[in-house]
């Protein structure tokens, strides 16, 4: 990459206030980092410690009746200030020389307008629009000009929103989380985009993540951000091979491993509250105790039967006559892109498909066809845990109503005395507190509410536990608090899960087998391990060259 010395962009000691009820806390406390032209720029750290909000300052997009900006100067082209710019003069600034690209496009798209007039909204002609459609590698890009949001994939979105970014050649391009969402491949397929046109128009990109593995793909230096400080910063080298302070160590550590399988993955707690000399020495799983672990399991008999499970909405096969067992004490990986049937096969095992066809056997018993009184019986057995747990929990009910709601229409306990403490009990299993039970849902964090989720799927000390993508929107570092957590649940409760994902770290962590999927069908169903090490297809070689490590 070509690089001058000056700088494009200067963050020079930034402190923002946020106000809540009558006071002002601080939330961005000192914050400064440079940009120069063509240079990558890995701004990372766990959500609320404050990268989106340092972008949005650059953007000048911050409430000013909310926020204010206490002290500091953000340099464009090391003699514009941008904090001094008025609205009007911003304005010329915003999107011609900063570009963002946001975390979800289908809330940052209008969803009643075709994509093509979206990005022409920049002042581009329809020829401009379609030259940057092809650039940015949409497979039909007159399709995607008349398209609206939801008619594309999620890849598909991401890739409108970059052409909207690069309409009016901006110097600079800040990425906000842009690949979170996306599955491995698209995910790849993205990373490498960006860094094709940022080499190709010589722009300087500040790509926001929790995620260091992605940022390890494209960053050329790092900036570790927490509570509103930069903890450290340094180039892609210095920061990955020899980090320094505990809390860029923990999130180094969170993320699974793909050469070994610790009992319990490292947390950034684990860093900031004890010796670097503590978490080296994690016990990791043997191959002989999970030789020794399979054989017990698999000696048994299957705990659920799928046979020739076939679901089709229109013409579209959703699932092609797949089959499986699962058996008692097994973690099930589900994993695949999005479309492949994952989330589908898992709502079709619980009865919420109605035109399903095959036959589903639970516990020898054939369930495919059960009454609505038999069907309720058996959602005490097969519980789920979903990919949002936001949007699943009710927000004017309590967390504490939320978790005992299944105990009330399964007719568990009618002591109400005795029906709360057991909620009350369940929230302690999942580490939440006793006080936590009158709180709703908006007052918890991402992480919170998915353990609220496990907690609601629990109560009825289910059998089997679908997770469909349960910890996919989390920060890596929450997400190993979510993954041992369902680890230790599973062992205290005797839980046998399906866990679908689209991340094979994840998945190979957490599960004794794998399964493939691919356009309904099943590319390969293996030991988690055989698989990674040994993949059958071009399609699971493309997933696992596409983990970010």
């Amino acid at each position: 990459m070509t690089n001058t010395d000056r700088n494009i962009l200067q963050i020079e000691n930034l402190h923002i206030s946020f106000k809540h009820n009558k006071s002002w806390n601080e939330v961005i406390k000192g914050v400064g980092f440079s940009l120069k032209k063509g240079e990558t720029l890995g701004l990372v750290g766990e959500s609320g410690s404050g990268k989106s909000v340092s972008s949005l300052a650059i953007m000048g997009l911050l409430d000013k009746k909310k926020s204010k900006i206490t002290d500091g100067r953000i340099l464009f082209n090391e003699d514009v200030d941008l904090l001094k710019l008025s609205e009007e003069e911003h304005r010329k600034f915003r999107g011609k020389k900063i570009a963002m690209i946001f975390q979800e496009p289908m809330t940052a798209l209008n969803p009643v307008m075709k994509c093509g007039k979206q990005v022409m909204e920049t002042g581009i002609s329809k020829e401009k629009c379609l030259s940057l459609f092809q650039e940015v590698l949409l497979p039909d890009p007159e399709k995607a000009f008349n398209s609206y949001p939801h008619q594309l994939s999620g890849g598909q979105k991401q890739r409108v929103m970059i052409a909207m970014a690069l309409a009016c050649n901006p110097d600079i391009l800040i990425a906000d989380e842009p690949t979170t969402a996306l599955d491995v491949t698209v995910q790849k397929a993205v990373l490498d985009l960006m860094k094709h046109l940022q080499k190709k128009y010589n722009i300087g990109i500040i790509f926001i993540t929790h995620d260091l593995g992605v940022v390890h793909q494209i960053a050329d230096k790092v900036a570790v951000i927490y509570k509103g400080e930069i903890v450290e910063q340094g180039s892609n080298e210095e920061i990955f091979l020899n980090p320094k302070h505990p809390y860029t160590k923990g999130l180094l550590a969170s993320r699974p491993p793909m050469n070994k399988r610790p009992k319990r993955l490292s947390t950034v707690s684990d860093f900031l509250n004890k010796s670097e000399k503590e978490n080296e020495d994690k016990i990791v799983i043997s191959t002989q105790e999970r030789e020794s672990s399979h054989k017990e399991i698999y000696s048994r008999p299957p705990l659920l039967k799928a046979k020739n499970i076939h679901i089709k909405y229109g013409k579209f096969v959703a699932i092609n006559s797949l089959s499986f067992d699962l058996y008692k004490g097994e973690t099930l990986g589900l994993v695949g892109e999005s479309g492949c049937g994952k989330s589908t096969l898992g709502y079709s095992l619980m009865n919420l498909i109605e035109n399903a066809k095959g036959e589903i056997y639970f516990e020898d018993r054939l369930i495919s066809n059960l009454s609505m009184k038999d069907l309720k019986l058996l959602r005490r057995d097969i519980q789920i845990i979903f990919q949002d747990p936001y949007s699943s929990l009710n927000p004017r009910l309590t967390i504490g109503q939320a978790i005992e709601e299944p105990l009330k229409v399964h007719k568990i306990e009618k002591n109400k005395v005795k029906r709360k403490e057991m909620v009350l009990e369940m929230l302690e299993k999942v580490g939440l507190e006793r006080e936590h039970y009158e709180r709703y849902p908006h007052e918890f964090s991402g992480g919170q509410r998915q353990r609220i989720g496990i907690a609601r799927a629990l109560i009825l000390k289910p059998k089997l536990i679908i997770c469909d993508e349960s910890v996919s929107a989390l920060d890596v570092s929450v997400q190993a608090q979510v993954l041992n957590l369902l680890n230790d649940l599973k062992q205290e409760f005797s839980l046998t899960y399906i866990f679908i994902s689209h991340d094979l770290a994840v998945v190979k962590y957490m599960s004794d087998r794998m399964m493939v999927m691919r356009k309904g069908d099943i590319e390969q169903l293996a030991e988690a391990d055989e698989i990674y090490a040994n993949p059958q297809s071009e399609y699971t070689k493309t997933l696992i060259n596409s983990i970010p490590e």
